[in-house]
């Protein structure tokens, strides 16, 4: 492929795993791995095998979140239980969904770094691609942007009461202010002094453009 990577951005081979149950992306990862120089020295199909693998003896793992024989967050927690294994084995993991929680979890892992979570269609991106490999390997942290937006959204709805909560929730269903206070049987006032907290909170000032659905669009982004 004309201007493809040929060899590795840092001059360092590194021995990897790769854990996918789609064939067509495993093939495609070995490719684009393989054709930077690196090794792919193993693949898995699903989370038990994954976590039979030897640890000690590969430089990265690449896994997707979802796996049989679940078909959850299988790939996830096999990752996880691997980082409890050996912390300072390089993670990472590729998903086709922002899943702000399963970042959370990832990067909560012990070992100082070495750990990044992609979403899939960066994949194509090769160059982004290997340069996110070698950044894991090298003891660095990777996020796909989206999902350190998703990361940002729930911190923030992290400052709500659970009564802004539940009123936020409602907002995202769509009901009124008079339908808010319908449902958690409280006054319209009630409703409208919680909707306020919540742009309060949420760090959206009266200036700002559409609230109610910038709102909502956070919410959305964490559920």
């Amino acid at each position: 492929m004309p201007g493809g990577p040929s060899a590795t951005l840092t001059g360092v081979s590194v021995r990897i795993v790769v854990a996918e149950d789609s064939v067509l992306l495993t093939e495609g990862l070995v490719r684009i791995l393989e054709g930077a120089g690196h090794q792919v020295v193993g693949t898995v199909a699903d989370a038990p095998a994954l976590r039979e693998i030897d640890v000690d003896s590969i430089d990265l793992l690449i896994t997707d979140v979802r796996m049989p024989p679940g078909d959850g967050d299988d790939g996830l927690r096999a990752a996880l239980d691997l980082r409890r294994r050996r912390p300072d084995l390089p993670v990472l993991v590729l998903s086709q969904y922002v899943a702000a929680a399963y970042a959370r979890r990832l990067l909560g892992t012990e070992g100082g770094g070495r750990v990044g979570y992609l979403l899939k269609e960066r994949v194509g991106r090769i160059a982004d691609f290997l340069r996110a490999v070698e950044t894991v390997c090298a003891g660095g942290v990777v996020v796909d942007p989206e999902v350190v937006s998703a990361l940002f959204a729930t911190a923030a709805l992290d400052r709500l009461s659970p009564r802004e909560s539940q009123v936020l929730a409602l907002m995202a269903r769509g009901a009124s202010n008079s339908e808010i206070a319908a449902a958690l049987v409280v006054s319209d006032a009630a409703v409208a002094k919680h909707v306020a907290n919540i742009f309060l909170k949420l760090d959206l000032p009266p200036e700002t453009d559409n609230r109610r659905v910038r709102a909502i669009l956070l919410y959305l982004a964490q559920s």
